[in-house]
């Protein structure tokens, strides 16, 4: 069994997931495509503080890139630019690979929390029936239009999202075991379509078996990773313990994984067959919180000796960084972190707080990240990057 080092461990990692690849000077659809062939999936996500989490991995990895290349590949197709994104539950809700979905569909992912709907089901078998019925005829239709439909506008239940009416949550149980998904979306609301509508027939034609589905799966892990723990792979896609377990067994059998050590981890480490090892990673990103390369947080602290912590549910007071914290990339080390927030009234890039990582060269640092702020203002068609008080980071970082 081979031996390597936690910078090895590191620098494959970080080209497994397309750190080591050139930014583009224009990035095309070609340049998505090989993002997306790095990553596997991306991650949705509602909150809107700096910029919608699905966009971020894009611009750490492509620089200032035009979001409708994401937009058309999930929901805006035509006949000259097919779909290549769909919407289904895999890390959390996430865009994967339209050719990926019969994997997901394969069981071998763990039942959903969408299964807690079930006893509705029970209650209202017909309701089903109708919310099939009104898509069909409607879609791609928001579940506001469905619901109302349904149950009609005088017994609508009004409330936050979280308290969702029965109609909704059907509908996010049509969508969790895949009879659903989103046919395009309205300022980030999701519209509903069948199915069946929304991917070619050849995809929806495919049958995996759970065993199947699991192998490539966690080899899409691997591949995605480069060198991980089995925890590690089936985090990726939050398959259970058992058949990932079966499902790494069997892809060290066939070669398509290799058990290795890495010095300092504590469980047993598999490589990906095909992973790269650069001799030295360069340049520069900004991480969102829903970065695949940050999604595992004690992989990132093995990784990178870097504890990050989302803090969205933290109260305000007991926050340590901020509320929204971008991870900053330089070289291939984590070297600072900044609490972003797009005022878009005000034109402005918010850096609310700015701390730098023990051992970082802060000036360095400093004029690095200043300048990656720009460009991510500029993407963002924003004026102005302003620093606030909070980090000591902040003063010098303002001056740059």
């Amino acid at each position: 069994m081979d031996t390597m080092s936690v910078a090895v461990a590191r620098r494959m990692a970080l080209a497994a997931q397309g750190f080591a690849d050139p930014r583009p000077e224009a990035a095309t659809r070609r340049h998505l495509r090989r993002v997306l062939s790095r990553v596997q999936l991306i991650q949705l996500d509602s909150v809107n503080v700096a910029v919608r989490a699905h966009y971020a991995p894009l611009f750490s990895r492509l620089g200032d890139y035009d979001r409708t290349l994401v937009d058309e590949a999930a929901w805006a197709h035509s006949a000259r630019k097919p779909r290549l994104l769909v919407e289904t539950w895999a890390h959390e809700a996430s865009l994967v690979p339209v050719q990926d979905w019969p994997l997901l569909q394969s069981r071998a992912k763990r039942s959903g929390w969408w299964r807690h709907y079930e006893p509705i089901l029970k209650r209202s078998p017909a309701m089903v029936d109708d919310i099939l019925a009104v898509v069909k005829e409607l879609g791609p239709v928001g579940a506001g239009r469905i619901e109302r439909e349904v149950v009609g506008e005088s017994q609508r239940r009004q409330g936050p999202w979280w308290d969702r009416s029965e109609v909704k949550k059907i509908c996010e149980y049509l969508f969790g075991i895949g009879q659903l998904t989103t046919g395009t979306r309205r300022s980030f609301e999701r519209l509903y379509d069948l199915t069946e509508r929304v991917l070619p027939p050849e995809v929806l034609a495919r049958r995996v078996s759970p065993e199947e589905g699991a192998r490539e799966l966690i080899a899409r892990s691997a591949q995605a990773l480069g060198v991980a723990t089995e925890p590690d792979l089936r985090d990726y896609y939050r398959l259970g313990p058992e058949v990932s377990h079966q499902a790494v067994a069997e892809l060290v059998e066939a070669g398509v994984l290799e058990p290795v050590r890495v010095r300092t981890w504590r469980a047993p480490a598999y490589r990906y067959a095909g992973a790269k090892t650069p001799r030295k990673v360069t340049g520069r990103a900004l991480l969102c919180p829903f970065d695949p390369l940050i999604w595992e947080r004690a992989r990132t602290e093995r990784l990178f000796g870097f504890r990050y912590r989302i803090e969205i549910y933290v109260p305000e007071p007991k926050r340590q960084y901020g509320y929204y914290v971008f991870p900053f990339l330089l070289d291939g080390e984590l070297v600072a972190r900044v609490d972003l927030k797009a005022d878009r009234e005000a034109g402005v890039l918010r850096v609310q707080g700015a701390f730098a990582e023990p051992d970082a060269d802060v000036p360095r640092v400093a004029g690095e990240l200043a300048a990656e702020l720009r460009l991510m203002a500029d993407w963002l068609s924003l004026d102005r990057v302003v620093v606030g008080e909070r980090g000591d980071l902040a003063p010098i970082l303002r001056r740059a």
